[in-house]
């Protein structure tokens, strides 16, 4: 087997390239307290949003999420946190023909 047989492995000490630049990054005090609760500093869910790991979405936001990378459009991820909170991570559009975008937010949904 050569490193091309196993679609999407990625070879031992590689990162995976992110798919979209984040901009800034943001969280809401309520994120904050719950990624706290959990020990956790967000940063394995901000990785997991940028390879386009959606989480915990349906397949219909999955699919809009992956015409968003073509379109520059709004990106949303949803993940559980080890007691079961729910985290949303949104980027926001593109805010121009460098691929910028505004921000990247963690949030509960009710923040929303």
């Amino acid at each position: 087997m050569n490193r091309h047989d196993v679609k999407g492995a990625v070879p031992c000490g590689a990162r995976p390239t992110p798919k979209f630049h984040l901009g800034p990054l943001v969280a809401t005090p309520g994120a904050l307290e719950a990624l706290g609760r959990n020990r956790s500093n967000g940063l394995e869910y901000l990785a997991r949003h940028a390879r386009g790991d959606w989480g915990d979405l349906c397949d219909e936001g999955k699919q809009s999420n992956d015409a968003a990378l073509r379109t520059g459009a709004r990106l949303l991820s949803a993940y559980r946190l080890g007691d079961g909170t729910k985290i949303w991570i949104i980027t926001d559009a593109e805010i121009d023909d460098k691929h910028s975008r505004q921000a990247t937010t963690i949030l509960l949904p009710d923040e929303y």
